[in-house]
């Protein structure tokens, strides 16, 4: 049995309290749980690898979910556990902070079914970045590390992390603390009130049983936790929010739908702040003026019609984007001239409107706002006005509470059509207090979120320009080199299931393959990673590589679509990572059926 540690006034900023002296950790009070087993890694691989998991578990068996699924293995040690998990059809995201230990455990444990981290509790940040829900979240022998001021913030990011329906296992150790570790007692009590606190029911408490290991002042304890398919209270407040709270508007239901398709589309934009997460201001303001843009030039009304009143947010600036297409407000875009300078005041008239009106009115029952929003200023002018993340965060900040965000970020496809279905029905009802009639079709078209053409031309012209070059473009599949005649630019992650034309998810294929193989299908896990060294190449060469407008977009684009890191430039396999753990998000999602690649495809 394991446990970690979290991290401390020296591991927060850029070293692990592993690399430290021990005699610094004593004298500035370092709570050194992480240094033991980075330091005594093979001894303690060697004691948990000499007994199985169903022998260590026995208690925990009859409460384990049915494969396939998703795990989260917390304090994953020498991967005993991860690896039992992935030999019966799981996906197993294996977390252990001690550097030595989680190298030993992959060497032990070798399978494509376990992805380690470097990440460890109360906050799990990296493992929270992902945007993944799990079936599983295990915890072996982890709690008892965790000093008890620190476990209702753990406890919180681990309900979080659970899909409803998910379960969530701990075992306790109960004795003394060996003197080179760091401990704290546990309870079973204690466990299910903190569970309670989050929305997580108690399915189950076993009876304290001895160690295998034969410490007879050890012993063992199983808690089972379940979160129910509302455990977070999150889908009753939408709920009531878009079907029965007051509106004398659409902008509520505009202020909710804006916010889903940030978390559908650039979720990693959010920073963490507290319980919530904290959204630019800008870009909630660019989905507002994308979403309402076809409702006003079509003069659907959205409030009850009076003489002389309009959207707040309908001004000379947003008059003047009528030549833009809703799909061109979008992050990465770049504007020249008049149009930069429109947008640009656009969105500062939408933020404001947006802390004036539905991000004050959107309320509790306690009338404290959902969605507090602050204003901060219009971006000094500089000539083109490029639409990136940086700018948009200069008109202000909005913070979301985590259930909700997490709501919105895995149900979408069900909270969607409620909003969409609430926001006819309101529109149709303005009309008609003015004497109009509006067809719900009308209200619907309009109301279609305008995704992106799929479009390659800009990837293909890169592609094809190697090619007359004379410089090799290969298939990043099958390796076979490819010519004017047989190039297609492959989305890697299925357009059909998520319009996405990143350039990251643009890969040159052979049309045959491509049109005939893969198609519409979700690359399976290892096909992606046996194409890793061909995808990394092409990104390096074809983008890295470009002018400086490609080199920005790509960067731009990884940063907002992708789970990856945000204080510093992510290296090309962080990207790499980001990709597959966005394409296991979307197989949660999106249930496609999967591509075995070229060689299992036969």
């Amino acid at each position: 049995m394991m446990g970690r540690g979290q991290p401390d006034r020296w591991t927060s900023r850029t070293q692990d309290a592993a690399s430290l002296p021990r005699a610094w950790c004593i004298l500035f009070g370092v709570s050194d749980t992480i240094g033991p087993y980075h330091r005594g890694f093979r001894e303690f691989a060697e004691a948990y690898e000499a007994f199985g998991f169903a022998d260590i578990h026995a208690d925990a068996m009859p409460f384990l979910p049915a494969p396939p699924g998703l795990v989260l293995d917390v304090g994953a040690g020498s991967g005993r556990d991860a690896a039992w998990f992935a030999a019966r059809g799981f996906e197993v995201i294996a977390v252990e902070p001690a550097a030595n230990l989680r190298g030993e455990a992959a060497r032990l444990h070798p399978s494509p079914a376990i992805r380690w981290f470097d990440d460890r509790l109360p906050s799990l940040a990296a493992v929270h970045r992902l945007g993944l829900a799990f079936d599983l979240v295990w915890l072996s022998g982890v709690w008892m590390h965790l000093p008890p001021e620190e476990r209702r913030r753990a406890m919180r990011r681990l309900a979080t992390l659970l899909k409803p329906g998910g379960r969530l296992v701990l075992t306790l150790r109960h004795g003394p603390a060996p003197p080179d570790r760091p401990m704290w007692p546990v309870d079973a009590p204690e466990v299910e009130r903190l569970g309670l606190e989050f929305g997580l029911a108690l399915r189950a408490v076993t009876e304290r049983r001895e160690d295998r290991a034969g410490r007879a002042d050890v012993r063992w304890q199983t808690v089972v936790l379940d979160l129910p398919q509302d455990g977070s209270g999150a889908l009753p407040l939408l709920r009531g929010v878009i079907l029965r709270q007051e509106k004398v508007a659409t902008y509520k239901l505009a202020l909710l739908r804006a916010v889903a398709r940030i978390a559908d589309a650039s979720a990693n934009v959010a920073r963490e702040a507290g319980e919530d997460v904290e959204l630019p201001l800008g870009l909630v303001a660019l989905n507002w003026i994308r979403l309402f843009k076809p409702l006003i030039e079509r003069r659907l009304p959205q409030m009850p019609e009076r003489v002389g009143m309009k959207p707040a947010f309908v001004t000379e600036a947003f008059a003047a984007l009528a030549p833009l297409a809703p799909s061109d407000l979008r992050l990465g875009m770049r504007f020249a001239a008049e149009t930069g300078e429109a947008l640009r005041r656009a969105l500062r008239d939408a933020a404001k409107t947006i802390v004036q009106m539905p991000a004050r009115h959107l309320t509790y029952a306690n009338d404290a706002p959902v969605f507090p929003a602050e204003y901060g200023r219009l971006p000094a002018r500089a000539g083109a006005f490029a639409v990136t993340e940086e700018v948009l965060w200069e008109y202000g900040t909005m913070r979301v509470p985590l259930p909700v965000w997490q709501a919105l970020t895995r149900m979408g496809a069900w909270i969607e059509p409620m909003l969409v279905a609430e926001w006819v029905r309101l529109t149709r009802s303005y009309a008609e207090r003015a004497g109009r009639v509006v067809a719900t079709d009308e209200v619907l078209s309009a109301l279609r979120w305008s995704d992106p053409e799929r479009d390659t031309r800009f990837v293909r012209d890169l592609a094809e320009a190697r090619i007359a070059q004379g410089v090799a473009v290969r298939c990043v599949w099958s390796g076979r080199p490819v010519s004017h005649d047989t190039l297609d630019i492959d989305h890697c992650l299925p357009f059909s299931a998520w319009a996405c034309n990143d350039l990251w998810n643009l890969l040159p294929a052979h049309r045959r393959l491509n049109q005939r193989e893969k198609r519409e299908r979700l690359v399976a896990a290892a096909a992606l990673a046996a194409a890793k060294d061909a995808i990394l190449a092409w990104w390096d060469e074809a983008y890295l590589h470009g002018d400086e407008a490609t080199r920005v977009r790509f960067a731009e684009e990884v940063r907002t679509s992708l789970p990856v890191a945000k204080d510093r430039a992510p290296d090309l396999a962080e990207v790499f990572a980001g990709v597959e753990f966005r394409r296991l998000r979307l197989r949660q999602e999106a249930a496609l059926p999967e591509w075995p690649g070229p060689v299992a495809a036969g």
